[in-house]
């Protein structure tokens, strides 16, 4: 019996199957950028959002203790929750953050225990990674590897690992020194402690034992970096191997944690073999974002006049930078 259902129909050649995938694939090729835009855009936003916040936390900082966050004693010190926020805390700027930033319980880990049980305990805050201080598009908020575990104040070995950041605070437009900090806690009270010289030479609002307070910004905070994204080589994102992003994010004054706006160190793209120790950088393609002091956050081109980075990266040299004009 005829059926004539089936009158007219025929089945797809080979050609023109695959001129539909090839369609496909165009259309694909087309709009994949299009989303990898749109992520990135999405991070971006995200990474922002945490230099916002960490400037919410640092201006509740300076109305509380009457200044901004210090950047503690050198990199073999990690955070001491019974030493305050001022020259006697050895912890870097983050650790003095973390209490504005609703993350008091990691703040406070060892605190009123005896010193051998607080070693143990600022080892693993060591290894406690809070999200707000890694960029999205770089890396997630994890432990990596245990590059240096010499800590003064922490017991070595204890934990697996570390936590990393992906910003730095702005020590000026000098170059940064290298030190490790006093042999104890008590070589460190003591007032005639020999502490480096050039730490007043720091032109910036974060760095060992400072204590910046709005007044002595007299550029202006709208015009004065306060953190930013720090540089890191794109090959050491997953491994934590980067030698200037080997300790943990709560250490005192070190490449880690504080970078340099000098004029020769202008803020740069994320590279493979790109081991920029002193500069401040991103993974993001359109620029690098900086928290300035008032708590704004902007994004500055890697393409910025190194002079005019110097600028926004010295609070007191006297010359201000429309920032419109970047």
């Amino acid at each position: 019996m005829f059926d004539s259902r089936h009158v007219g129909r025929r089945a797809f050649t080979l050609v023109e199957l695959l001129v539909v995938i090839a369609i496909i694939g165009i259309l694909i090729a087309l709009l994949l950028p299009a989303v990898q835009a749109a992520r990135e855009a999405a991070r971006r936003t995200q990474c922002a959002n945490h230099l916002k916040q960490q400037g919410v936390a640092a201006l509740m900082h300076e109305s509380g203790q009457g200044h901004y966050p210090t950047a503690g004693w050198g990199w073999m010190w990690t955070g001491d929750p019974d030493r305050g926020f001022g020259l006697r805390q050895p912890g870097g700027w983050i650790y003095n953050l973390l209490p504005f930033m609703e993350q008091q319980q990691v703040h406070d880990m060892g605190s009123g225990a005896p010193t051998a049980e607080k070693a143990v305990a600022a080892a693993q805050m060591n290894a406690m990674p809070v999200a707000e201080f890694n960029c999205p598009s770089r890396r997630a908020p994890i432990v990596y590897p245990i590059l240096w575990d010499g800590y003064v104040n922490a017991q070595a070995g204890k934990t697996p690992g570390d936590a990393r950041a992906d910003y730095a605070g702005n020590i000026g437009d000098v170059l940064i020194n290298h030190f490790t900090g006093p042999g104890s806690l008590a070589d460190g009270d003591r007032p005639d402690y020999p502490w480096p010289t050039y730490l007043q030479d720091f032109t910036g609002v974060c760095y060992a034992r400072s204590m910046i307070t709005t007044s002595e910004i007299t550029d202006g905070t709208s015009n004065t970096y306060l953190y930013g994204e720090k540089s890191l080589d794109a090959q050491y994102y997953q491994t934590g191997l980067g030698p200037a992003d080997n300790q943990s994010m709560y250490s005192g004054q070190d490449w880690d944690n504080v970078r340099t706006a000098n004029s020769a160190y202008p803020p740069m793209q994320d590279r493979l073999g790109a081991n920029l120790y002193y500069s401040f950088g991103s993974p993001h393609p359109s620029g690098c974002q900086f928290l300035f002091c008032d708590g704004s956050v902007h994004s500055i081109p890697y393409d910025v006049d190194g002079v005019i980075h110097a600028r926004l990266g010295n609070r007191h040299d006297g010359e201000t930078v429309d920032k419109r004009e970047l």
